[in-house]
């Protein structure tokens, strides 16, 4: 053997020893990766097996459950109302439809797309976070069923796991079906069926193709994509869905063509109404679990919350009772209602304990005149006013101006067009005169009255800021809910708790979500409170509020009524009643939506609103158990004013006497010229006889 071919040798040698030494510790790391691979597939499989999914059994999304403040049931809400339909009740065009648009390998793969999956992942990875997830139907029913929104690699897994389990335990038809029947389409439809009949007004085996492929490409973003919002939008999303249709060869150029060209004829939107009772209220509910607590309005209708409430079904009945009996209002005109709205709440806590917001039939999401209304309060508001009033020093038995005025171009009128010179600020409350407290503003300062108003939970613009809000006459106006969230202020001793209807809400697991917090405001001190109630104890007892009087109850309150924004009708806008008692506090307004010289209100608020009010607590009694005020603060101011009215009486006791002292003087004159005119008379009589 030459050295050359030795050399060779040798390195091959060197070369077969080397392998075979590095041989063995690659084998066991094939075989550590192999058991690896073993184990996580065998724990996958376990994690596989141990998920849960008997959750599509359950129809979706559940409804909410609203409770009263004794913590029963009174009313189950939900945005839509699933029916289930049998996959062969379903047109094969809008299966066809929904594999072409949302997973055109449905029928071929179990539960996951991996080249899906793995297109996804390069996006994720391009832009740094996940933004695409490469979804199979059975995904999408996974992610929607049992899993978040969000967009993460945990959340991704989690997805996998659960979509391999329903495709072990459903067949693929009865995936579909349960996916078609709970899927949302948007404008509160879950399901095809509740789609089919919110968007076209029909039965879904009545879809044409065209309505099918619509409602296939609602799925993607069913608010952005809504017909009803956006018609051109959707137009252009159907005819994206029919050309992949043909694409995959469910349906034939011919199909396209026609497809393309059929119009989008809509059914009028329509929602569906509430299961259950007190639907003002509710409507309230929904609107303060959104604004107060941060709920989206698809989260309180359909996931299947338990809100417990102040509603109280004794007070909330009778006013229901109230305002469907049509002799406790006035007569309307045949081609539009009076309209109404009350609401009554505790001066206590805050808690409203029964709302109407309308008359005549409800329909979802109706206009809410207890909470959504913005008229002017007209004298209502005149207690806060003299609140002011008082808080500067004034009294309740001070003599207040009642003549003709003239402030800067503004001369107010009393109702009856008569002065009376001077009247106790107690008085003028009861008899709701108008002269005293624009007088009244005037001294004390426009400004101090704004800030009184506003402190009582009022809002005011800059309009406002004069000496017409001393008789409620603001340029936008307020709601029954704010006038008695103010008026609960005088109840409670100057403090003012914030209306709330919603006391706790909790999950569908029974986990607290939003819990209320107690809010109040101290608008005025105690004895200012109390000299206002004890005013308006008098407009309830000798006033302009008598029919508010109810048996074996002291009562306090305000009407007001708001003139017509035209000349040449004698009539009146807006009526209200704004009372309490020391256990609840009330207020009602009337009134037609559109005001015109047809539609107005024909008598004063006296004779309208307290009767409503009345009758309410009338029917409550059971839960107003405090029957009389408790006013320990005012003893020396009430003494005061029976004092100034007994002044008041001798006054005007001896301004009569000497009126009939002077009348009978007149009379002794007048008979005097008589008498000396009829002696005249014949005097003359008999010259013209001699003439004669």
């Amino acid at each position: 053997m030459g050295r050359m071919e030795y050399k060779q040798e040798q390195k091959r040698l060197n070369i077969r020893m080397k392998w075979s030494n590095l041989k063995k510790p690659i084998r066991i790391l094939l075989f550590v990766i192999l058991l690896v691979i073993i184990c996580g597939l065998v724990i996958v499989n376990q994690l596989i097996s141990s998920s849960d999914v008997s959750k599509l059994e359950e129809p979706e999304p559940r409804p909410t459950f609203i409770y009263d403040q004794n913590g029963e049931v009174v009313s189950k809400v939900s945005n839509s109302n699933i029916e289930g339909v049998r996959l062969d009740q379903i047109p094969k065009e809008l299966i066809e439809a929904v594999i072409s648009v949302e997973d055109q390998q449905f029928y071929k793969h179990n539960g996951v797309n991996y080249f899906g999956i793995a297109r996804a992942f390069t996006q994720n990875l391009i832009q740094g976070e996940v933004v695409a997830g490469g979804s199979t139907i059975t995904q999408q029913l996974t992610k929607n069923m049992f899993l978040t929104q969000d967009r993460t690699y945990s959340r991704k897994f989690k997805e996998l796991l659960i979509a391999k389990k329903i495709e072990r335990t459903y067949s693929k038809d009865d995936i579909m079906e349960r996916y078609l029947n709970q899927i949302y389409f948007g404008e509160g439809a879950w399901g095809v069926q509740r789609a089919a009949e919110i968007y076209f007004g029909k039965d879904v085996s009545e879809l044409t193709l065209s309505e099918s492929a619509t409602l296939a490409g609602l799925i993607k973003a069913p608010t952005h994509l809504s017909p009803y919002k956006n018609l051109e939008k959707s137009v252009k999303r159907r005819n994206i869905v029919l050309s992949l249709m043909k694409s995959e060869e469910y349906i034939s150029q011919a199909e396209f063509d026609k497809a393309i060209q059929e119009e989008i004829v809509l059914a009028d939107s329509t929602m569906p109404n509430y299961k259950g009772k007190y639907p003002y209220y509710i409507d309230h509910i929904i609107d303060e679990a959104v604004n107060k607590y941060g709920l989206t309005k698809n989260e309180v209708l359909s996931g299947g919350l338990h809100i417990y409430t102040e509603l109280n079904p004794i007070i909330q009945d009778a006013l229901e009772e109230v305002y469907l009996d049509d002799r406790y209002f006035p007569e309307s005109k045949p081609d539009q209602l009076i309209q109404s709205g009350s609401v009554f709440l505790n001066p206590k806590t805050g808690g409203i304990s029964a709302l109407v917001g309308g008359r005549g039939d409800y329909t979802y999401g109706r206009f809410n005149n207890a909470t959504e209304l913005v008229r002017q309060p007209g004298s209502t508001l005149k207690p806060l006013v003299y609140t002011a009033a008082l808080e500067q020093g004034y009294q309740i038995s001070d003599l207040l101006v009642d003549e003709p005025i003239n402030i800067n171009g503004y001369a107010p009128k009393n109702f009856d067009h008569k002065f009376r010179g001077q009247v106790t600020m107690y008085d003028a409350v009861t008899q709701s005169y108008n002269i005293p407290p624009v007088w009244l503003l005037h001294n004390i300062g426009i400004e101090n009255g704004v800030r009184t108003v506003e402190r009582f939970g009022i809002p005011l613009e800059e309009q406002d800021h004069n000496l017409g809000l001393a008789l409620g006459g603001l340029h936008q106006g307020t709601s029954p809910l704010r006038m008695a969230q103010a008026f609960s202020a005088f109840a409670n001793n100057g403090v003012m708790m914030e209306a709330h209807a919603i006391v706790e809400i909790k999950d569908s697991e029974g986990e607290v979500i939003g819990k209320w917090r107690e809010q109040f405001v101290e608008v005025t001190d105690a004895e200012v409170a109390q000299q206002i109630t004890y005013m308006l104890q008098g407009a309830v007892e000798v006033g302009t509020a008598k029919k508010a009087q109810i048996s074996g109850m002291e009562v306090a309150g305000k009407t007001g009524t708001t003139q017509l924004p035209f000349t040449g009708v004698d009539g009146s806008k807006d009526h209200w009643f704004v009372g309490y008692t020391p256990d609840i506090v009330g207020a009602v307004w009337l009134g037609y939506d559109k005001t015109d010289s047809e539609h107005y209100l024909t008598s004063t608020s006296s004779f309208t609103a307290p009767p409503i009010f009345g009758q309410v607590l009338s029917r409550s009694m059971s839960e107003l158990p405090t029957k009389t005020f408790d006013l320990p603060l005012i003893a020396k101011k009430k003494k005061e004013l029976e004092e100034q009215k007994e002044i008041l009486k001798k006054k005007e006791q001896k301004q009569e006497k000497e009126k009939r002292k002077q009348e009978k003087k007149e009379e002794k004159e007048r008979k005097k010229r008589e008498k000396k005119d009829e002696k005249e008379k014949k005097k003359r009589e008999k010259e013209k006889e001699k003439e004669k």
